[in-house]
């Protein structure tokens, strides 16, 4: 993690930034209570964009319902528009049957928090400040839509936090992929006629154990995960159909990437000696690595640090995930800290970190990454240095492939 180089010049902007906030405090904890009590998943938030641009327009924003061609994403636009612009990132989608076990809940409310405070704090905004509403981040892919439909075109900084378990200055998150894998047999009864067969859930199960031989030799951050989604529909009849779904990451775009075509071609070699016919299809869009900003990730770090907030580096070897963010920190310069609401050894997506997004512990970190957020945007928007620093990093780092 670089080390920030924070402007002294604008502590009374950041001090404003703060006091913002607090003001603010009892409303966002609020808004993150409401959401939390009525989760919705993805592209079904309807409530949750309706609460949130509300806020955005009820504050003087701009507000755009709609957007991307997505009934549950929306943007709130305030300043000048001659200058950078910042982009303040809201997730509000929540997991079925566990609700908001990812603490989306806890991200929309700090985004929200830091948009009000900082137009709150610099009155007219120089530059553009944006909050972007993007829904269906378990599923979907709602930001990747967005970046396809240029909703992050001429963004400076894509700003947003994520509560976990660990509290790391960047994100590791891995790019992913799901592949549908239908191989057609033919049917036959199986001891009627059982040379007439031909096993098309024999062949799925033996693409599963050829996975598992190549999924012993994959580089750490790459992995293939599985289930049977149709494998017949009665013992005494020989398959002709099996369909399998499978999750694909890699620790990069490109090595998530080459894994697919291992898989395309394990599922066509199975076929080959199977006698079946597969195919092999993307479902939804892919993810792609998450590439974090150093220049931005440092300014973010120090600002939750005078937060009450310390953030370490990511242990290595160690992966988070994948999130569509990914999709944007290859094309504009981004963030997506992680800040811990449950010590290291709790998981997120189960019954207790849904909890844990509704207690006291989220409520602070949620309030501190909205400070932290709030000041990283003042940054961009008053510093003429940093947006140049951003891009050259972010431009850095694609030259390199990381």
């Amino acid at each position: 993690m670089k080390e920030a180089h924070v402007s002294e010049s604008l502590e009374p902007v950041y001090d404003r930034i703060r006091e913002e906030v607090a003001a603010r405090a009892e409303r966002l904890w609020d808004v993150s209570l409401t959401l939390h009590r009525a989760p919705e998943t993805a592209f079904e938030e309807r409530e949750a964009a309706r609460l949130l641009s509300g806020e955005l327009e009820r504050e003087g924003f701009g507000v755009e319902r709609g957007v991307a061609g997505l009934p549950t994403a929306f943007t709130g636009r305030t300043g000048s528009g001659d200058g950078p612009c910042v982009a303040l990132l809201m997730e509000y989608d929540a997991l079925p049957l566990l609700g908001h076990a990812c603490g989306h809940n806890l991200i929309a409310a700090a985004g929200l928090g830091a948009a009000l405070a900082v137009r709150g704090a610099l009155g007219g905004v120089p530059g553009s400040l944006v909050a972007v509403g993007t829904p269906a981040e378990e599923r979907g892919g709602g930001k990747v839509v967005a970046v396809e439909a240029g909703l992050f075109d001429g963004v400076d900084a894509a700003l947003m936090f994520h509560p976990g378990v660990y509290s790391w200055a960047r994100a590791p998150l891995t790019a992913s992929a799901q592949l549908r894998v239908a191989f057609h047999g033919r049917a036959a009864h199986p001891t009627g006629n059982p040379t007439e067969g031909v096993d098309a859930l024999g062949a799925l199960i033996q693409l599963f154990n050829t996975l598992g031989v190549l999924d012993r030799r994959l580089p750490t951050g790459s992995h293939v995960q599985g289930i049977v989604t149709d494998g017949g529909h009665a013992t005494n009849i020989v398959p002709e159909y099996a369909e399998g779904l499978f999750g694909l990451r890699g620790a990069t775009t490109s090595a998530l990437e080459e894994l697919v075509e291992e898989v395309r071609s394990c599922a066509q070699g199975v076929a080959l000696a199977t006698r079946t016919r597969v195919e092999v299809t993307g479902v939804g869009g892919r993810y792609e690595h998450f590439r974090d900003n150093d220049v931005l990730s440092g300014l973010f770090a120090h600002h939750a640090d005078r937060a009450g907030i310390g953030l370490s580096e990511p242990v290595p070897g160690v992966y988070l995930g994948s999130s569509d963010i990914g999709n944007v920190s290859t094309r504009v310069p981004a963030i997506h800290p992680f800040v811990a609401i449950m010590g290291p050894e709790a998981s997120d997506h189960t019954p207790e970190f849904a909890e844990a997004a509704a207690g006291p512990r989220g409520r602070q970190v949620m309030l501190a990454a909205a400070e932290a957020l709030g000041c990283t945007a003042a940054d961009v928007l008053l510093r003429t240095e940093v947006p140049g620093k951003a891009w050259a990093c972010l431009r850095e780092k694609a030259a390199s492939g990381l």
